[in-house]
């Protein structure tokens, strides 16, 4: 059989074709297989085009009413700007408009003014004279105010013939401008039929309603806006104008139905375009519903057999025929390979012993153990020739430690034919000289023709091992310093407390944190940042033994592990060595940064036998270092723990005040000292707390810095401070400002000049009523940055007023180069006047430099008569104080205003 040819019906016998046979079978299976899939494909495609044009219809409907709403948006405020707009100038303005090219569908841009019982005959009069002369009201309905149509523009007959239609008499019409009225907002009517439809007409139409209020500005309060209401502008739609060329453009070929109130039924219908198949037969259905200006419409689509035609696609048949024909072709293919099989197995045993470790070495020994064979990787693996491989002494290239175990697995092999022996591990000296781990197993094959021999499959275990060791260095060592990661040193604190609760000899864990690390990550970029920390890292190992462990958790958290110590005053003279070796100065992107550090201790095991416990009392006992002035050790105590667990109590309470809004705004007075009159006031912020009542922002400003709700804090004092200022206008205190407080932490967060732009937007305040008040320890951050925010603060027309003078350090020349606008003296110097001649000269001084660069000065915390006239003498402008008012809520602050106006504050 392997010398001659076999015959057709040999090659079809089952124990021949077998193979051939099941490819055709798996084939047609996978033919068929994808026949479907196409089909579905196919499918899925056109479901999905259609539910693109039906979300496209969807989308395009809802933008031509937002664009709708946009124009009678507009048309408001012509009238809030001019107050009274005359037919001409309406008419000119919706010229302008030009509705027929860019806002296609609106039949109309009118406008409906309201009209009392007494105001009709005057009214009527009016039209007619501006040659309305068939002008008349109709239908009156009940009073006692009429809204007609005033306007309607354009000016054409069917335009004409609605002038005089009260909408308000329609329940339909009624409801809509009610609502409009009420919330201040556009709103759509329900199903119409629109006045200037004519007789044969009936198509569905609606109407989109936006008041207009007396003044122009829309009232706060719902009873006021329906006082102020003026009128409406209003758009009159016909339907089928409106959606034609949507549905033309968008999807032509899905059928359109539009219902109103999103109900299905002949009286609601909108819209409809018709194109469904008589036997109302389709593939797709999709409903989407259309809310705008109050009201939902339900948007049917439909595909329609024009549409099904187009979508579909000869690719599955294709696949079919591709697939049957491809599928006779394996069978063939496969029945030549089988073939052509019977005649090469001599040369297939030697292709098996080969391709079998092509990734690895493959060797072919003889009996005796010597190479005759061996696979080309052997050149690229241990830098052989594999044409010379029966000269090479494998003895000599193995290590002789390993030699021994090698050749017993090649004699098991011998005697155990055709089954592959277990992995044996060996060191093999490539051609350079250099040792390989590698393992391997053998196969004897000694009775196969093409082979006559033992196989030998070596893998190279070098670069395994060296990856290993990476994977291990990359999971429990930090890759920027080198230093144990957080893993790796829990490990080791765990191994220390457990011999440390066995032997009772104590042990000492470090919590180290850099101070000012983000400043100078933020300032000098993070390649100075990671050098600052690799420098730390060589620092600290050289301030332990070698038996303690030094380890980087992450960020500029370090720890520190004393195996073994005498106690705390041996632990505590190690955080001294470290103190002192990390407080020095370093060079980092060509600036000298000072380096300093904050450390927890905490002992073991007699604080804690817990790995856990130990990390948290060792944070605590840091963060408790960090408020007692930094560059300091402190050693952890239950009272720190006690502390911890009420600081996050209060954060808890704190958060969830935000969230329920308990956070009130009083406010203080400041006084003009010439005037003795009230020229502004100064907010500040209150916890409105379940149970301990008001509580100032001294109490929880700091916790609030640290948790980052301060942010959103602030946004929420600012925004009520600018909704003060709004009620004080309208109170009649039209010219008092308002003065708002912002710590270093809000201003230098990157969204603060856009909060400030945004709640000023939005509240409609203006901004000279507003006085940002800055803490004086700003002028220690980056001058560029903040000359930069300072300027564009300045930009907006804000007052900034610069608090706190005089307390801590503070750059003069920074105060000459900042757009500033006032100071306020430290209240602790005016507390000490008369009676403390220093506080006395600090006054006087800061009163004469701001005098020399054209600055108000404040002087706060005024208490005594005393202290009031010393500033008026020296010339101070403003104060505010007890001696003035205590801080206001809203009701006592606005008697406190009138009070004021009637008699002096200070007699």
């Amino acid at each position: 059989m392997k010398n001659k040819e076999l015959s057709l019906r040999q090659l079809l016998k089952l124990r021949n074709s077998w193979l051939a046979l099941l490819v055709f079978i798996v084939s047609v299976c996978v033919t068929i297989l994808l026949w479907q899939v196409s089909i579905r494909l196919v499918e899925e495609r056109a479901e999905a085009k259609f539910r693109a044009q039906s979300l496209q219809l969807k989308t395009a409907i809802e933008e031509r009413l937002l664009n709708y709403e946009q124009v009678l948006a507009g048309s408001a405020g012509l009238f809030a700007v001019k107050g009274e707009v005359s037919r001409d100038e309406w008419r000119e303005y919706v010229e302008k408009v030009d509705i027929n090219r860019y806002y296609p569908g609106i039949e109309g841009i009118g406008y409906v003014q309201r009209i009392g019982v007494r105001q009709m005959a005057d009214h009527i009069a009016f039209v007619r004279a501006e040659g309305v002369y068939k002008y008349l009201v109709k239908p009156l309905g009940t009073g006692p105010y009429y809204y007609p149509m005033v306007y309607l523009e354009p000016g054409t007959e069917r335009n004409l013939s609605a002038l005089g239609y009260n909408a308000f008499s329609d329940p339909i019409h009624r409801v809509t401008m009610e609502r409009a009225r009420d919330d201040a907002k556009p709103m759509v009517t329900g199903k119409v039929v629109l006045v200037q439809e004519a007789l044969a007409e009936d198509q569905a139409g609606f109407l989109m309603y936006y008041p207009v209020y007396q003044g122009g500005a829309v009232p706060s309060v719902r009873a006021e806006r329906r006082m102020m209401l003026a009128g409406y502008v209003f758009s009159a739609f016909r339907m089928n104008n409106l959606l034609d060329g949507i549905v033309g453009l968008i999807s032509p070929f899905l059928d359109v139905r539009i219902y109103d109130a999103a109900v299905v039924s002949r009286n609601t219908l909108m819209y409809g375009s018709n194109l469904g198949s008589l036997d109302n037969e389709f593939s797709f259905e999709l409903s989407q519903t259309v809310s705008h200006g109050g009201r939902e419409w339900l948007l049917q689509t439909r595909s329609t057999p024009a549409f099904d035609y187009l979508a579909s696609d000869p690719r599955p048949p294709i696949v079919l025929g591709a697939g049957l024909a491809i599928s006779v072709l394996m069978y063939l293919f496969v029945l030549a390979l089988v073939r052509s099989r019977l005649g090469a197995q001599v040369s297939a045993g030697r292709y098996r012993a080969i391709t079998e470790g092509a990734a690895n070495v493959t060797m072919v020994m003889n009996r005796a153990g010597n190479p005759m064979y061996a696979s080309p990787s052997a050149r690229d693996i241990l830098g052989f020739d594999p044409d010379r491989v029966s000269e090479l002494d494998f003895k000599s290239l193995v290590n002789p430690d390993d030699w021994a175990g090698l050749r017993q697995a090649f004699k098991d092999a011998v005697s155990s034919p055709g089954k592959q022996m277990p992995v044996v591990r060996a060191r093999v000296n490539d051609a350079d000289g250099h040792c390989r781990d590698m393992e391997g197993t053998f196969t004897s094959m000694l009775g196969v023709p093409g082979v006559s021999g033992v196989v030998l499959s070596l893998r190279d275990l070098t670069q395994l091992k060296a990856a290993q060791s990476e994977l291990h260095r990359l999971a429990f060592f930090d890759p920027l310093t080198g230093l144990a990661n957080r893993q790796l040193f829990r490990d080791r604190l765990n191994s220390v407390v457990q011999r440390s609760r066995r032997s009772g000899e104590p042990a000492a864990l470090m919590y180290l944190d850099l101070d000012g690390f983000k400043r100078i990550n933020d300032t000098l970029g993070h390649d100075a940042g990671d050098e600052l920390l690799r420098q730390v890292a060589e620092w600290l190992q050289g301030c332990v033994r070698e038996e303690d462990s030094v380890a980087r958790l992450g960020g500029d958290e370090f720890v520190v592990l004393l195996s073994r110590v005498s106690g705390t005053d041996a632990a505590g003279k190690v955080a001294e060595t470290i103190l002192r070796r990390l407080c020095q100065r370093i060079r980092l992107s060509d600036h000298d940064v000072g380096v300093t550090v904050s450390i927890g201790i905490t002992m073991v095991p007699h604080d804690s036998e817990d790995v856990g416990t130990l990390m948290k009392y060792a944070d605590l006992a840091m963060y408790r270092a960090k408020e007692m002035g930094r560059n300091n050790y402190q050693f952890f105590t239950p009272a720190m723990n006690i502390k911890a667990a009420r600081r996050m109590l209060q954060q808890e309470e704190l958060a969830t005040a935000l969230q329920e809004d308990r956070f009130v705004l009083h406010y203080q007075p400041k006084v003009d000292l010439v005037t003795q009159k009230v020229i502004g006031v100064e907010a500040f912020l209150r916890w409105h707390h379940p149970e301990k009542g008001l509580v100032p922002a001294q109490q929880f400003i700091n916790l609030a810095e640290e948790t980052g709700l301060i942010i959103r804090l602030g946004e929420q004092a600012f925004r009520q401070a600018c909704i003060q200022v709004q009620a004080l206008e309208r109170a009649g205190f039209e010219s008092l400002k308002m003065a708002v407080n912002f710590s270093v932490r809000q201003i230098t967060d990157t969204g603060f000049l856009d909060l400030i732009r945004r709640v000023i937007t939005e509240t409609g305040v203006t901004a000279d009523r507003i006085e940002l008040e800055l803490p004086a320890e700003l002028l220690n951050e980056d001058p560029r940055m903040l000359r930069e925010l300072l300027v564009s603060l300045n930009d907006l027309g804000v007052c900034l007023i610069l608090d706190d003078f005089g307390k801590g350090s503070c750059s003069l020349v920074a105060l000459q180069q900042l757009p500033l606008d006032v100071i306020k003296i430290d209240h602790g110097f005016i507390r000490d006047i008369p009676y403390n001649v220093s506080a006395t000269d600090v006054a006087s001084a800061v009163i004469a430099l701001a005098h020399k660069l054209h600055l108000t000065v404040v002087a706060e915390g005024v208490e005594t008569l005393q202290q009031l006239a010393f500033l008026k003498s020296a010339g101070c402008a403003q104060s505010q104080g007890n001696l003035f008012s205590y801080p206001l809520d809203e009701d006592a602050l606005i008697g406190f205003l009138i009070r004021q106006y009637e008699k002096p504050l200070i007699s």
